[in-house]
């Protein structure tokens, strides 16, 4: 059993991943799976994977695609896989500590991460807080220019529901009556 640090951990292998082009969102995603089974097993140096099940944690869909991204992973020194080639045993992970190890099996002039380049970094939480607000201010905005296209036979409403400061504003008969 290793002594790894979850979260130094992942920001360790975010910080490799933002570094290497030749990955994409599978290989992350594969990543990500391997290291949460990685945890349930306690850390240990290695441990089994059965083929089916990181899938579903990962959320690949095929086979082939499965088998060539944890392939690469392997090549490009982010695991070590050792298949097994018996569905009863499965096949053999080694995954390495991205968070405590420096270098660790990346090439490590690729390993600065803490490096300042001058930009500041903006937590991605940060991020989504400002798109949700933005996205409620428009839905607000739109809200409020909804324009009241009048009654169809009395009864039914033609177009959007009616913002009570348009109704105020508009001359026309039906506008008058209480909402």
């Amino acid at each position: 059993m290793e002594d790894v640090n979850y979260i130094k951990h992942l920001n360790g292998i975010f910080g490799q991943f933002s570094k290497d082009s030749r990955l994409n969102p599978t290989h992350v995603s594969l990543y990500v799976a391997l290291f949460q089974l990685w945890n349930t097993n306690y850390f240990k140096p290695e441990f089994f994977i059965n083929r089916d099940e990181v899938m579903q944690y990962a959320k690949i869909g095929s086979k082939s695609t499965y088998h060539r991204c944890i392939k690469e992973l392997d090549h490009w020194n982010y695991i070590v896989y050792t298949p097994s080639h018996n569905p009863f045993k499965g096949s053999r992970i080694k995954m390495f500590d991205f968070g405590t190890t420096p270098g660790q099996a990346v090439d490590p002039s690729r390993t600065n991460i803490g490096t300042s380049n001058g930009q500041a970094v903006v937590p991605i939480n940060k991020h989504i807080q400002t798109i949700e607000n933005q996205k409620n201010n428009n839905k607000q905005a739109n809200f409020k220019n909804l324009e009241f296209d009048g009654l169809e036979n009395g009864s039914k409403q033609k177009g959007s529901v009616p913002y009570r400061d348009n109704l105020k504003t508009k001359k026309h008969k039906d506008y008058n009556q209480p909402l």
